[in-house]
C-alpha cells in the first residue's frame, strides 16, 4: 500500500478552525507488511465532558465540523472529529483498491475505541458518517449513549439510490481532475467562502492523493449482492432494537437523503418521543449552511438540562 501524507504547511490560515490535530496509528488492512497508517483527529473541549463523536462524509474532513465543535464545545461537550483514512490530514491511500467499506468501519473503530477508548458516546454522522458509525452503533451498541443521524442513512442495496446521487457517482469518477472543493460547495444551499472552499482542497495537493474522494461513492451498496449488504442488513437489525436515544437532524434541502429520515424515525424504536428538527435552509452539508444550529440541536440532545 502506497501512501501520501499532505504536508503541514497545506493546513495552516485555516479560517475558522484553530484546533491542532492529535494522530493515531492504525492497522494496515490484512495484516500487510509496513508501517502502520496515521490518522488524525481533533479532540476539543473539556477531557471529562459527554463525548460527541463526530464523523464527516465524502468529500470533506474535520473542518466541516467547525461550527459544530465551538457550539458543542461551549456547552461543555467533548468532540472528537476524526478525519477518515484518505481525507484531511490522514494518511491516503494512492490505490482506488486500497479502500473498501469495511476498511472504513475497521480503522474507525480501531481509533475510536482501541486508541482513544471512547464510551458513553454520542454518534453526530452525517452522509459516509452515518454509513460507518451506525455501524459501529450496531456492532457495538454497549458503546453509544445517543444517536444523532443527520442527512445520512445505511444503505443495503436493495433499493435503488436516487438519480441526483448517480449524477454525482458518474461525475466523481469521470472527473480527469477532481474538483473536491465545487464538490462540497455544490451541496450547500447558501454558498461557499473562496477561503472555506480552499479548505476543503487544501488536504489534496496533488490529484494522487485523491483516492479516497475518487473511489467512495462506489463502495456505497447499490445491488443486493454488494460486499457490503450481509453487514448492513446486520446491522438494520440491531438497529430494530435500538431502544436508546435516537435522533434524527435532516436539513430540507437535501435531494440525497432526505426520504431516509422517516424511515430511521419508522424503523428505530429510539427515535419515539423525541422532537425531530428540521434545519431550515440548509443543504447536504448542513454542518457548513448551519453549523451553529446543528451544534446547538446536538448539545441541548447531549445537556438538555443547559
Amino acid at each position: 500500500m502506497d501512501l501520501y501524507r499532505t504536508p503541514d504547511d497545506n493546513f495552516s490560515d485555516l479560517p475558522d478552525f484553530g484546533w491542532n490535530p492529535s494522530y493515531a496509528e492504525v492497522a494496515r488492512p490484512d495484516a500487510e507488511p509496513g508501517a502502520p497508517l496515521r490518522m488524525a483527529y481533533i479532540d476539543a473541549g473539556p477531557q471529562d465532558g459527554p463525548v460527541a463523536l463526530l464523523l464527516h462524509g465524502e468529500p470533506s474532513w474535520s473542518y466541516l465540523y467547525r461550527h459544530v465543535i465551538e457550539a458543542l464545545v461551549r456547552a461543555g461537550v467533548r468532540c472528537i472529529a476524526p478525519d477518515l483514512i484518505g481525507f484531511g490530514r490522514s494518511d491516503k491511500p494512492l490505490a482506488t483498491s486500497d479502500h473498501s467499506y469495511a476498511r472504513h468501519v475497521e480503522w474507525v473503530r480501531e481509533l475510536v475505541f482501541d486508541h482513544l477508548d471512547l464510551r458513553d458516546v454520542t454518534l453526530v454522522g452525517q452522509d459516509w458518517g452515518g454509513l460507518i458509525g451506525l455501524r459501529l452503533v450496531a456492532e457495538h451498541p454497549d458503546r453509544f449513549a445517543r444517536v444523532v443521524a443527520a442527512n445520512t442513512g445505511l444503505p443495503t442495496g436493495d433499493h435503488r439510490m436516487p438519480d441526483i446521487w448517480w449524477t454525482f457517482r458518474e461525475a466523481v469518477e469521470k472527473a480527469d481532475i477532481l474538483d473536491v472543493g465545487r464538490f462540497v460547495e455544490s451541496g450547500c444551499v447558501r454558498g461557499l467562502s473562496a477561503e472555506a472552499r480552499s479548505a476543503y482542497d487544501a488536504p489534496f495537493p496533488v490529484e494522487e492523493s485523491k483516492a479516497g474522494p475518487r473511489v467512495m461513492p462506489s463502495l456505497v451498496p447499490n445491488t443486493p449482492d454488494d460486499p457490503a449488504t450481509e453487514a448492513n442488513r446486520a446491522a438494520w437489525d440491531r438497529l430494530h432494537q435500538w431502544q436508546k436515544p435516537f435522533l434524527t437532524a435532516f436539513s430540507d434541502s437535501d435531494p440525497i437523503t432526505g426520504a431516509m429520515g422517516p424511515i430511521l424515525r419508522k424503523i428505530i424504536p429510539g427515535t419515539e418521543g423525541l422532537e425531530h428538527p428540521v434545519v431550515a435552509d440548509a443543504g447536504h452539508f448542513l454542518q457548513e449552511d448551519a453549523g451553529d444550529v446543528l451544534g446547538r440541536i446536538v448539545a441541548e440532545f447531549i445537556t438538555p438540562e443547559t
